[in-house]
């Protein structure tokens, strides 16, 4: 079968990296959870916060009943897509439970673990049991992990490329005009990139979080503004190749205006390299993001970070409940994967010495 365009070809040696094609529908498969968010979590409520403290640490698999008892509160009701972003307010008291029995106007409970208590309700109060399974487990405050999970793949995706789209608008516009330019705008650009490359990474994220707070927008600022000086050295080095070729000189000829010449005719040119930098510095933001959070830096309770997560159950790696640090851990360790081997497919299929 023959591959004509460079882009069918390029795509064709893509599919044949089967290493790299298993880490694209590992992406896929993670962002269509990450988007269905709240929708697919077992606990729809924001930020997947509901405690059940009597069920905490519990294994993967645990199933218990729970009787929900009305709260008695005017909780607004969102729409589909309001709550496939925010979540939804349980109007409901979950307790889990071992039995009960109505007696009058009160519930007599017999909790999760053996205590007794006595829930006093109305002619109007609702209440209804169910049945739960927890897929991964409990954590330490009786909230679902699996939930946390799929709410912490969003919080890692929108970070990836918030950063990343930082990082690229930044480094390509520097690395363009200092490679076309050349002179002296390119040594001042230069000075500067290497100026931040000499700083450590965590220290510059940590300066700028600490300069301008803790917030998830400043951690999107943080991380992109870490990241472009990759960028820019990349996207000089090929513009200084591209911009000698024979095609450049008939655009000049042309008396094209140096925008355009850099918009229309180098950038386009060199978009495989950008490509792969893009995907090593996806990987590179999740990575920082979870470590953020897990120092305190970043995502703050009881938002699901896996970062967070991790910090949160770190001590029970040792204390006989491995799970609970070894399941985000592990979330992490995929997705990072997943972007480095969607990076080395893209460079290998798109390194001309190879065809």
């Amino acid at each position: 079968m023959k591959h004509n365009s460079p882009t069918a070809q390029t795509w064709y040696r893509f599919k044949r990296n089967k290493p790299a094609l298993f880490g694209m529908g590992w992406i896929i498969f993670t962002v269509i959870i990450a988007i269905l968010g709240y929708k697919i979590a077992p606990d729809g409520t924001p930020d997947c916060d509901n405690q059940m403290i009597r069920i905490k640490l519990q294994p993967p698999g645990f199933s218990t009943d729970i009787i929900q008892i009305e709260k008695g509160l005017d909780i607004p009701h969102k729409n589909f897509f309001s709550q496939m972003f925010s979540g939804q307010e349980t109007p409901y008291k979950w307790i889990p439970i071992e039995s009960y029995e109505e007696i009058r106007d009160t519930l007599s409970i017999t909790t999760f673990g053996g205590d007794n208590i006595i829930h006093p309700i109305q002619k109007e109060t609702s209440f209804k049991t169910v049945r739960k399974k927890f897929l991964l487990g409990t954590d330490n405050f009786g909230r679902d992990i699996f939930s946390r999970i799929v709410l912490g793949a969003r919080i890692s995706l929108i970070v990836g490329f918030i950063a990343v789209m930082i990082s690229l608008l930044i480094g390509i516009t520097l690395g363009s005009i200092a490679g076309y330019a050349g002179g002296r705008l390119d040594d001042v650009i230069m000075f500067v990139v290497n100026t931040v490359w000499s700083i450590p990474t965590l220290l510059l994220v940590f300066a700028i979080v600490l300069a301008f707070g803790r917030g998830i927008g400043i951690i999107f600022l943080a991380v992109g503004l870490t990241m472009w000086v990759d960028v820019a050295r990349i996207v000089r080095g090929q513009v200084l190749a591209v911009k000698q070729m024979q095609f450049i000189e008939a655009a000049k000829a042309f008396g094209y205006g140096r925008f355009r010449i850099i918009t229309k005719h180098i950038l386009p040119n060199i978009l495989g390299p950008v490509m792969v930098i893009a995907a090593a510095n996806f990987a590179t933001a999740i990575l920082l993001e979870a470590g953020l959070s897990y120092l305190g830096f970043g995502v703050q309770p009881p938002t699901p970070s896996w970062g967070t997560m991790l910090n949160e159950n770190y001590g029970y790696a040792i204390s006989g409940k491995p799970l609970l640090a070894l399941i985000p851990a592990l979330a992490v360790m995929f997705l990072v994967l997943s972007f480095n081997l969607v990076g080395n497919g893209l460079r290998d299929a798109l390194d001309v010495t190879t065809r």
